[in-house]
């Protein structure tokens, strides 16, 4: 059933207030969720959706509390005096969790049946794990604050839409159908590389499938006229083709009188689709004529295919060389939600509902058309459009709103006056596209859509409405977006929302052009832009343009923004420019709907100048939290910038590099190689020595190195293997670049940067990666050398160990850390010399060296087992988890921290505290 934001407010009030202090998990654990489902959430028949009381197999027969299975939740119930976070006994005497309860039951389903959500819950208190980040910490939501956080439980129901993913399967299968026209009509040209004939192959891709939607949408008249008249004329396909497009072109007062009947029942469909007397059209072959009659008309219905995924069904047209330095991904509709709906369409919908709401019927109408109106003169600008996805979603939600609000004026009744039912129009998008074959397909996706959209309404008023001619808007701009004046493309003045999706380019990757553009858009004034990814652009461009306007923003964009030193770069200067942060989306992955799928981990980020007049909201693991502020980092806090520091931020411990090696490879030992050397010459053993970077502390894989550190010149030259590498160092090395490399070369035996403590050290990997709740970190011996993909802290204690491998130090980690796509990218300067450490009493610090040793001796009992195999969330050793949890609560404790906080108020603590230490106004 269909429930307004204030209902549902009002109904979880009632909610809530009936079960403060009540919950029996026995006798009323069904009545709440059926009560919870129906009263809150608004389902119709919730007993069709929950299941309880299923039966599992372990070592004896057990009960799952709850399972919805259309949306993946299983669902751990205890009465309302249980810690949700505390062991529980079992019958079988192990102490769990109600989380580990929850888990124990899901492995023992079938895979298929296996739940994305965990929810534990006591009444008083929900917990939900999100399987597909199993080392996050649960979202909380308490029963008494569920009047405001409602909405957090929607995953509970969220199915997905039906129609959505039947369109998803269309359009991919559309896809399909146009990459294997693609191919056969590229064969036919004589030049199918030169960039006239792509354009016009591209050109050519567009209007045939826009003719077989045409058809099957009953545009064309008679169903299956495009198949009909190039089926009585498959013999010259393309003169066939080439008169049917002139036609399309043509108004029917200034077309031949004497047409065939066939061609002239063609409409006037103008639009500049058809209009380009240049197009390069090949001979269309037998096997052409097949496809596009039997596999592309008979065989599949356009109509029901989504505008919104046009770029998409096109992706297999594009060069794939293209699409990867361009950057491009095309998008879900579900993704584009996440920016369009934060932005401006939830408060629309709250608008619209408050309408609703209004019972004298002259006043509500009244609102209704001036609602009508308002949302009719909204504009919306996408700078890096590709082929409109954004743009066509949102005139697509946009009409689906105005068709809810004819709906309720006519109630059904037939409109005599059609001049503007409609008042939404197409005209009301602009969008920049440097690809022009992507600029054709988002003005034809955008018609599309307002060809399914018109159907509907037409039901609505129940009559027809004219189509055809297409209006003909120049709004989507060919170009390119960091060289073109934003304004000659919409007027700032009149403009309302901006959003898109930029390319991904990593600051590494970016070719020269890039560079250049990139260092156009920022001048020579702001620091640091080199760091930056080539999506900064359209974030810089946005806040210049956006000055002084009541524009707002919203931009997907790789998590590099938000992370490392991106965020002092990037963000500081457009804070100091009065940018605020209005919503965002933490790090999430972002799948594209094509065959080939672009997995990529993004944020989304709301921004505007303008006043906020609501509030503000960070999105994490798909819930929705208020904040107070959001700063660069997506954390509820002040605007800090963490910033490079050559030295501790506290009185610690100094970390430094591993040694670098810097030697073509030649000091550097297998394991095979260094037992070889070892045997020809038993005395070496003495010169070798384990070596290790990231992969090999994690992976414990073995890897060997020459360490001949103050051996004798005659020893190096009478062992001719250890000689011959030697030489090869100095070779590699004179033929560098590098000043510092060749100077290098005069010594040889040794690494080129030596680091290397007399003492034992704490090893941290460099790069790690993100599935992982804490990044593996170790002690390591003198005799163990560090290579340069490892920090080291020589001569570091326990204590030191127990906090750098807590919650709260992974937590500031991954917070404010770089990445390499989505693992971990470790710093010295950035994470470690920045990190607020505790100042615990003397009995806290002692705690703490007694749960770190815990640790250590819980991974001394699995002495065959690499780091990875430890820490991998599936494989680890319950002793293990256990001390870790033990030393989390000590480091806690030793910080002030309550136990149930959030990663997201961890963070936020420790940067009030790093503000502080910084000698920063808080």
């Amino acid at each position: 059933m269909n429930m307004t934001d204030k209902k549902q407010r009002a109904a979880a009030k009632e909610f809530a207030e009936f079960w403060q202090d009540k919950g029996y998990e026995k006798g009323e654990s069904q009545t709440f969720w059926l009560t919870l489902l129906s009263k809150v959430l608004g389902v119709a028949e919730p007993e069709k959706l929950i299941r309880f009381e299923d039966k599992v197999v372990l070592d004896h027969t057990s009960f799952i509390d709850g399972v919805i299975p259309a949306t993946h939740v299983l669902i751990e119930q205890k009465s309302s005096d249980k810690n949700l976070r505390a062991g529980i006994l079992q019958s079988d005497g192990s102490i769990l969790t109600p989380f580990q309860q929850a888990k124990r039951y899901s492995a023992e389903l079938p895979y298929s049946e296996r739940p994305r959500w965990i929810v534990t819950c006591n009444f008083q208190e929900f917990l939900v794990y999100d399987m597909e980040k199993p080392t996050d910490e649960p979202e909380q939501i308490l029963l008494k604050n569920l009047p405001k956080e409602y909405y957090r439980l929607k995953f509970l129901i969220d199915t997905g839409d039906e129609n959505i993913k039947k369109e998803m399967e269309l359009s991919i299968k559309a896809g399909e159908i146009v990459g294997r026209l693609y191919d056969a009509l590229a064969s036919q040209y004589h030049n199918p590389e030169s960039p006239e004939t792509l354009k016009s192959l591209n050109e050519l891709c567009v209007r045939i499938v826009f003719c077989l939607y045409a058809e099957d949408a009953g545009l064309f008249g008679e169903h299956a006229a495009f198949h009909d008249y190039l089926q009585i004329r498959a013999g010259d396909a393309r003169e066939a083709l080439l008169k049917m497009f002139e036609v399309l072109n043509t108004k029917t007062a200034d077309r031949d009188p004497y047409l065939k009947e066939d061609l002239a029942s063609f409409p006037y469909v103008n639009g500049g689709l058809f209009a380009n007397p240049r197009l390069e059209v090949p001979n269309i072959d037998e096997a052409i004529v097949h496809l596009i009659l039997e596999e592309a008309s008979e065989s599949f219905d356009w109509s029901e295919i989504s505008p919104t995924i046009f770029g998409a069904v096109f992706e297999s047209t594009l060069n794939p060389e293209t699409r990867r330095t361009g950057g491009m991904h095309y998008t879900s509709i579900e993704n584009i939600h996440k920016v369009i709906d934060p932005l401006f369409l939830n408060k629309l919908r709250e608008e619209f509902d408050e309408i609703q709401e209004v019972k004298i019927t002259k006043t509500r109408n009244a609102k209704l058309r001036e609602f009508q109106n308002k949302i009719a003169g909204l504009k919306f600008f996408d700078p890096a459009c590709g082929s409109g996805n954004f743009l066509t979603e949102t005139y697509i939600s946009l009409r689906k709103l105005e068709n809810e609000i004819l709906q309720l004026l006519y109630n059904g009744q037939i409109v005599l006056d059609t001049g503007d039912v409609i008042k939404v129009s197409i005209g009301q998008f602009y969008g920049i596209e440097i690809n022009d074959f992507a600029v054709t397909v988002a003005k034809t996706a955008l018609w599309i859509a307002e060809s399914q959209m018109m159907k509907q309404t037409e039901e609505i008023v129940k009559i027809n409405l004219d189509f055809f001619p297409l209006k003909t808007y120049a709004n989507i701009v060919e170009g390119n977006a960091l060289r073109i004046d934003w304004e000659s493309v919409v007027p700032k003045d009149e403009l309302d929302y901006i959003m898109g999706n930029p390319p991904f380019v990593g600051a590494r990757l970016m070719n020269a052009t890039q560079k250049d553009e990139l260092n156009a858009v920022f001048g020579p004034k702001w620091k640091n832009s080199g760091d930056l990814d080539y999506v900064a652009c359209w974030y810089k461009k946005c806040a210049d343009f956006i000055a002084n306007t009541k524009i707002r923003c919203a931009l997907v964009s790789t998590n590099s923004v938000s992370q490392g030193e991106s965020v002092a770069n990037l963000w500081k200067p457009l804070f100091e420019d009065n940018v605020h942060i209005d919503f965002a989306h933490r790090t999430f992955r972002w799948d594209s709907e094509s065959t080939q799928k672009a997995k990529v981990h993004c944020v989304i980020i709301g921004f505007s100048i303008a006043p906020n007049t609501n509030d503000k909201i960070i999105f994490d693991n798909e819930h929705a939290k208020t904040a107070k502020n959001i700063n660069g980092y997506l954390v509820d806090a002040k605007n800090i910038f963490v910033e490079n520091r050559s030295e501790p931020i506290c009185e610690v411990s100094k970390m430094n590099f591993g040694s670098m090696p810097n030697d073509g490879g030649f000091l550097l030992l297998s394991e095979e190689e260094s037992e070889a050397l070892k045997s020809k010459y038993p005395h070496v053993n003495q010169y070798i020595r384990r070596i290790k970077g990231s992969v090999e502390l994690i992976q414990n894989k073995k890897l060997f190195c020459l360490w001949l550190v103050g051996v004798s010149p005659d020893v190096v030259r009478k062992i001719p293997d250890i000689y011959e590498r030697v030489i090869n160092v100095k070779r590699s090395r004179e033929r560098s670049k590098r000043k510092e490399t060749k100077q290098a070369a005069n010594t040889p035996t040794l690494f080129a940067e030596n680091r290397q403590p007399t003492i034992p050290y704490i090893a941290i990997p460099k790069v790690s990666s993100e599935k992982r709740k804490y990044i593996p970190i170790a002690f390591e011996p003198p005799n163990v050398i560090a290579k340069d993909q490892l920090f080291i802290i020589p001569g570091a204690t326990l204590y030191d160990f127990g906090i750098l491998i807590s919650n709260v130090h992974n937590a500031w980690v991954r917070a404010v850390c770089g990445r390499l796509k989505s693992d971990y990218n470790y710093s010295k300067k950035i994470v470690y010399n920045n990190f607020p450490w505790p100042t615990p009493t003397d009995a806290q610090k002692a705690k703490i060296e007694q749960t770190a040793q815990a640790i250590l001796n819980a991974r001394a009992k699995y002495p065959d087992c690499s780091l990875a195999d430890l820490y991998d969330e599936v494989t680890m050793p319950p002793e293990l988890r256990k001390a870790h949890q033990l030393n989390d609560q000590a480091v806690m404790q030793a910080y002030g921290f309550p136990a149930r906080m959030t990663e997201g108020e961890c963070v936020a603590e420790l940067m009030k505290m790093y503000q502080k230490l910084a000698g920063e106004e808080i």
